[in-house]
C-alpha cells in the first residue's frame, strides 16, 4: 500500500474518532486525534474540527488562533465563519463576533444560526435587520419561487416593537383565488409577517410569447407552491411570532392562548418559553408559573430558562431575594440570556434599590444592544431618583432604537409633569394614547390606565377640568376599584366647587382603603368648605311660627258631647282631663 493511501485512511479513521468522541462529550480525546488528523492531512476541513474541539472545552484563544493562523476566515465556507463568531462572542467581542455571523449569512443564506444568533442575543437595532435581511443574496443563492418563502420564514424572526400594526394583511392569493385555512392556523390576531408568494410567478404576469404548455406548467407550480406556502403558515415559528407580537401590543390573554397552543404541540418550545413565561408574570399566575418551572428545571436543569421561570414565580409571589437567586443562576449558565438580566433588575426595582437596579439594566444595555428596554428602564430609575437629565437622556435613546413605542413617550410625559412642564407633558400622554388606539383593535388595555390617569392630571393642572374627569372615568373603567383614581376625581369635583359630588367620592375611596391619607385630609376640607357656603335647610323659615291658643270655652264645649252621651265617668277625671287640656296650651 503506498505512504499516501496509509494516511489517507489513519486520517480517516482520527477523523471518525472525533465525531465519535464529540458525541460522548468527551472533548479532551476528540481534540487529541483531531490534532493528529490535522498533522497528517493539514485539511481545511480538519483544521475546522480542531477549533471546534478546542471551542467545545473553552479554549477561545486557541481556536481563534487556529483559524487565523490558516486564513479559514479568508475563506468562503459559513461554518467557518459561524465558529469564529461564536468564539468571539465568547471573548466578549460582540461587535466583530456580528460581522462573522453577517459574512456567515452573506457566504450561505441558510446558515440560520448565524441569523438566530444575530437577533435573538440583540446584537443589531431593528433598522440594522431590515438592512441585514435585504442584503443577504437570497435571490442568487434561491430559485425565485424559494426566495419569498425564505425571505419570509427570516422576517418572522425580526423585532416586533418598532412599528406595531394592528391588522393582519391579507390571506395569500393564488390564481385569484384565496388560500383556504388550514387545522391548526389562527385567525383573527394582530399582525405578523405572513409568507406571501412572490408575484412574479403568479398567472397575469406571464408574457405574451410563452405557450400554452408552459402556462399550464406554472399554473400547476403556483397551486403546489400555494400548498407549501399554507403549510408553513401553520408552523409553530408563525404561531410564536403572532404571540409576540399580542405581547409587545400588551394584549397578555390572547397571548397567554395562543402560547399555550404552541406548547400543547411542542411542550418545550425555545422560542415560546420566555413569551409564556412572561405573560404568566404579567398576569400574576403564579400556579401555572410553578408548574412550568418545576418541569423545566426536572428536565433541563442545564438551561438559563428553567431558573428564569424559578426566578420569574418568586418575583411574582413578592420574594425578591429568592427571586434575585435564581435569575443570578440563569444569568451564570447564559450571561446572554436578556430577559434574566432586565428580570434581575426588576427585583431590585421592585424593593426601591435603585443603584442595583440600574447596574442590572446597564449590563443587559450591554449585551441587548439592539434593544431599547434596559434605556427605558435605566431612565425609568433615574426619573425615580429625581434625576430629571439623566433620565431624558436615556428616554431618547430608547426612542431612537424604538420609535414607535408608547412606553417610552409615556415615561417622557411623567418626567415632563415633574419637570412641571405641563404643556409639554400633555402632547407626550397625547401622543402615545394615540399610537396605542392605532393598535389596539378593542378596548385599552388595563395597564395603559395609568396613562389615562396621567393624562387626567394633566389636564387638571392646566385647569381643563371637564376633560381631566372624563380621563380619570376611563381610567375608572379599567381598574373600577382604584382609590387613586377616584380620589382624583372628587378632588377634580372640589376644584370645580362640586361639593356634593366631591364628598360623594371621597366617600367612596374611603370606604374602599380606610386609611387613604389624601382623601381624609380633603374631606375634611370640602365639608368645611361646603358648610361655610352651603345655607344648611334652606327651605326653612327664618323666625319661629307663631300658635293661637284654643279657648276654654272650646274646650269645654269639646268634653260636652261626651257627658251626653251617658257616658259616666267620674268628675275627678273630668278635671284632670281639663287641666292636662290647660297645661298643654300654656306650654
Amino acid at each position: 500500500m503506498k505512504t499516501l493511501d496509509k494516511i489517507s485512511v489513519l486520517a480517516e479513521k482520527y477523523r471518525k474518532l472525533v465525531q465519535q468522541y464529540i458525541n460522548l462529550h468527551v472533548y479532551s480525546a476528540a481534540l487529541f486525534w483531531a490534532d493528529k488528523a490535522v498533522v497528517l492531512t493539514n485539511n481545511p476541513k480538519d483544521v475546522f474540527w480542531l477549533a471546534q474541539c478546542m471551542f467545545l472545552q473553552k479554549q477561545y484563544q486557541r481556536a481563534a488562533f487556529q483559524l487565523q493562523s490558516k486564513g479559514l476566515d479568508k475563506q468562503a465556507i459559513s461554518s467557518f465563519l459561524l465558529l469564529k463568531g461564536k468564539i468571539l462572542e465568547a471573548m466578549d467581542n460582540r461587535g466583530l463576533a456580528s460581522d462573522c455571523y453577517k459574512q456567515a449569512l452573506r457566504y450561505d443564506i441558510y446558515c440560520f444560526e448565524a441569523f438566530d444568533r444575530l437577533v435573538k442575543y440583540q446584537m443589531l437595532d431593528a433598522k440594522e435587520e431590515r438592512e441585514l435581511l435585504q442584503s443577504i443574496p437570497i435571490q442568487d443563492q434561491c430559485p425565485p419561487e424559494e426566495a419569498a418563502v425564505m425571505k419570509s420564514l427570516y422576517e418572522l424572526r425580526l423585532k416586533k416593537y418598532h412599528t406595531p400594526t394592528p391588522h393582519l394583511p391579507p390571506p395569500v392569493t393564488v390564481m385569484n383565488q384565496p388560500v383556504e385555512n388550514t387545522p391548526g392556523s389562527v385567525n383573527s390576531l394582530p399582525a405578523s409577517p405572513y409568507i406571501q408568494l412572490p408575484t412574479s410567478i403568479s398567472t397575469p404576469m406571464i408574457p405574451s410569447n410563452v405557450g400554452k404548455n408552459d402556462q399550464n406548467k406554472m399554473q400547476v407550480d403556483t397551486v403546489i407552491d400555494a400548498q407549501i406556502v399554507a403549510k408553513l403558515q401553520c408552523s409553530l415559528e408563525l404561531l410564536v411570532s403572532q404571540a409576540e407580537v399580542l405581547y409587545y401590543n400588551c394584549d397578555y390573554q390572547n397571548c397567554l392562548k395562543l402560547t399555550e397552543q404552541v406548547l400543547k404541540k411542542d411542550p418545550y418550545h425555545e422560542g415560546c418559553l420566555p413569551i409564556y413565561i412572561s405573560c404568566m408574570v404579567e398576569l400574576k399566575q403564579s400556579t401555572k408559573l410553578f408548574s412550568m418551572a418545576h418541569a423545566l428545571v426536572d428536565l433541563y436543569p442545564n438551561l438559563a430558562i428553567s431558573w428564569f421561570a424559578v426566578g420569574c414565580y418568586y418575583y411574582v409571589t413578592g420574594k425578591s431575594d429568592s427571586a434575585r437567586g435564581y435569575l443570578a443562576k440563569a444569568t451564570c449558565i447564559d450571561k446572554l440570556f436578556g430577559p434574566a438580566w432586565l428580570a434581575y433588575g426588576h427585583s431590585f426595582a421592585s424593593e426601591n434599590e435603585h443603584d442595583q437596579a440600574m447596574a442590572a439594566y446597564f449590563k443587559a444595555s450591554q449585551l441587548m444592544r439592539g434593544c431599547h428596554l434596559p434605556h427605558l428602564y435605566i431612565g425609568l430609575e433615574c426619573g425615580l431618583t429625581h434625576n430629571i437629565w439623566l433620565a431624558e437622556k436615556f428616554f431618547l435613546q430608547a426612542q431612537c432604537i424604538a420609535p414607535e413605542d408608547p412606553f417610552i413617550l409615556h415615561e417622557r410625559g411623567v418626567i415632563s409633569f415633574q419637570s412641571q412642564d405641563y404643556e409639554k407633558a400633555e402632547d407626550y400622554f397625547r401622543e402615545a394614547l394615540v399610537k396605542i388606539k392605532r393598535i389596539q383593535l378593542g378596548s385599552i388595555p388595563t395597564i395603559w390606565a395609568p396613562l389615562l390617569n396621567n393624562l387626567g392630571h394633566v389636564s387638571r393642572k392646566l385647569k381643563k377640568y371637564k376633560e381631566s374627569l372624563q380621563f380619570h372615568n376611563e381610567a375608572l373603567v379599567l381598574m373600577s376599584q382604584h382609590v387613586p383614581t377616584i380620589s382624583a376625581i372628587a378632588y377634580v369635583h372640589s376644584l370645580m366647587e362640586n361639593y356634593d359630588d366631591a364628598v360623594e367620592w371621597f366617600h367612596k375611596a374611603l370606604s374602599l382603603k380606610r386609611d387613604d391619607t389624601f382623601s381624609t385630609t380633603m374631606l375634611s376640607y370640602v365639608l368645611e368648605q361646603w358648610a361655610e357656603e352651603k345655607v344648611p335647610f334652606s327651605d326653612c323659615p327664618e323666625g319661629l311660627p307663631k300658635f293661637e291658643p284654643i279657648s276654654r270655652n272650646v274646650s269645654m264645649e269639646q268634653s260636652g258631647p261626651s257627658l251626653e252621651s251617658g257616658q259616666d265617668m267620674p268628675p275627678v277625671g273630668n278635671e284632670t282631663q281639663n287641666e292636662s287640656v290647660e297645661m298643654s296650651i300654656d306650654m
